[in-house]
């Protein structure tokens, strides 16, 4: 856990680096243009290609520290299992306390035969189809 706390600080530090090597750039492709010799690191030639050349570098280490982290993101959790406490698709357990059930009086629960069907839809509901 330690190493992907430690490469998503390094990722989050090259991105900071890359926009701001981006801004840096003229939108002409000139570089930071500032005054200095012709033929040297500063120049507007100079700087064009150092800056190209620092982005290019520090979008492929960027690429490749999501690959790392989404690597180990997937390591770290594929010994889960799926938590199924909020699952209602199973009936909840039968208790003591429920009156249908056979608890403390060990009164069995009524037949099948003796439920009472559900009512049928009232005449003035006006969803049933029947009042129109």
């Amino acid at each position: 856990m330690s190493l992907f706390l430690f490469i998503t600080v390094v990722q989050a530090i090259v991105a900071a680096a890359l926009v701001g090597v981006i801004l840096m750039q003229r939108s002409e492709g000139g570089g930071l243009g500032v005054g200095g010799s012709p033929s040297g690191l500063m120049s507007a030639r100079g700087a064009a290609d150092f800056l190209t050349r620092a982005t290019a570098i520090l979008a492929t280490l960027f690429v490749v520290l999501s690959i790392i982290l989404a690597a180990l993101a997937v390591s770290s959790s594929s010994g889960r299992e799926i938590d199924t406490t909020l699952d209602r698709s199973t009936p909840p357990p039968v208790t003591s306390n429920d009156p249908l059930g056979t608890g403390a009086s060990g009164a069995a629960p009524a037949p099948a035969a003796q439920q009472q069907a559900p009512a049928a839809p009232a005449d003035t509901d006006p969803l049933s189809g029947a009042a129109q």
